[in-house]
């Protein structure tokens, strides 16, 4: 007797909706648009075109300046399970992944990551007062920082009882970075038909979805313990650290090799190829390994590819749009930092879209509302 298909769980069921989202952040683009005329009272002028973008940069005359801040999410949540399951800190995981959702956008702008700030609002004071939680995670952020070659510039510890829940910590951090010489800026200026499409690998979920990956944990057996390969645990499996992408574009850069534009593929999945504003199509022709969380999540959830590689990275946590007289050289490259790359697929001139051949999947200039 076969077991019946798993009823399916999307994102927006596990509480999050990003058609609610968005339009909020379209207009906060719009009203922070009109205030980059500030910049004039002091020399300085925008990148316009890095509004919208993961980074907004500013020209400072002989170098421009970049900057992002970004939150965790609910992976700290994840953490704060598997310790009460096994005794074990994670936090020093999850700085990792605090520090890569800033840098990994920042370093799409083509920017070297110069100075991290930390935001860790927790709860309660208590919250600071286990030693082994909290030197995890200050060891882990002077770590993540050492592996970016970044300066740790310092931060903010408030205690919010009554705004973050008693027990909990929300995490986060800004980043500044130089795009120098300036001719290093990708905001897709240069992106066009052509071009060659290089999917870097993740490492897993990283640290986007874990609203759905905590509401599935509810279907399982064996909860956060259940096994999703052998010897590794949903829990561990989730907490695996984000990769951190700036040693690959720093060697880029140092390889000669500038790519025409990127995307860290977070939130929105695979979709965030869509992100550039050009009318361009997008064509996947090979698919990157899904890790075993990944597919463990897409097929208890019921998911099918579409609703997968529109909400996950679906193994693939960062693409670049090289030259494709650069790409083979862009994955050995990348190969050469620990990162597993491919040529992953073609920039072709067209109505904007993306279109992931291997799966016959077709996601239109209406899958992707960040503008």
């Amino acid at each position: 007797m076969t077991s019946p298909a798993p009823t399916t769980l999307s994102y927006r069921q596990s509480g999050v909706d990003y058609d609610l989202i968005d339009p909020l952040k379209v207009s906060a683009q719009r009203a922070a648009a009109a205030t980059a005329s500030h910049l004039g009272a002091h020399g300085f002028a925008e990148v316009a075109a890095s509004r919208g973008e993961s980074a907004y940069v500013v020209d400072v005359g002989p170098f421009y300046l970049a900057s992002i801040v970004e939150c965790l999410g609910s992976k700290a949540l994840v953490a704060d399970e598997m310790a009460k399951l096994t005794g074990h800190s994670w936090y020093g995981a999850i700085a990792q992944d605090t520090i890569a959702m800033a840098v990994n956008d920042l370093i799409t702008v083509g920017a070297t990551p110069l100075v991290v700030q930390a935001y860790w609002a927790a709860g309660g004071s208590d919250w600071f007062g286990d030693g082994q939680r909290a030197q995890a995670l200050v060891q882990g952020w002077k770590a993540a920082c050492d592996a970016c070659g970044v300066a740790w510039g310092g931060g903010e510890t408030p205690a919010l009882a009554g705004i973050v829940e008693a027990g909990r910590i929300d995490l986060a951090a800004a980043c500044t970075g130089i795009v120098n010489p300036k001719t290093r800026l990708s905001v897709g200026d240069a992106l066009g038909p052509g071009d060659a499409i290089v999917l870097l690998d993740s490492s897993g979920i990283h640290a986007n979805g874990l609203s759905l990956a905590r509401k599935l944990v509810e279907r399982l057996p064996d909860g956060w313990l259940t096994e999703v390969a052998p010897d590794l645990s949903y829990g561990a499996a989730l907490l695996a650290p984000t990769v951190l992408y700036s040693p690959v574009t720093e060697a880029l850069w140092k390889a000669g090799i500038a790519p025409h534009y990127c995307a860290n593929i977070t939130g929105h999945g695979w979709r965030k190829l869509l992100r550039h504003a050009k009318a361009l199509r997008y064509r996947i022709h090979t698919l990157p390994p899904v890790p075993p969380v990944l597919r463990f999540i897409q097929q208890q959830a019921g998911q099918d590819d579409e609703e997968a590689y529109g909400t996950l990275n679906m193994g693939a946590g960062f693409a670049l749009f090289v030259a494709a007289a650069d790409a083979e050289r862009t994955v050995q490259v990348a190969q050469a930092q620990g990162v597993g790359a491919r040529v992953a697929g073609v920039v072709e001139a067209g109505p904007k879209e993306l279109i992931i051949e291997p799966l016959d999947l077709h996601f239109g200039d209406d899958a992707l509302q960040l503008r």
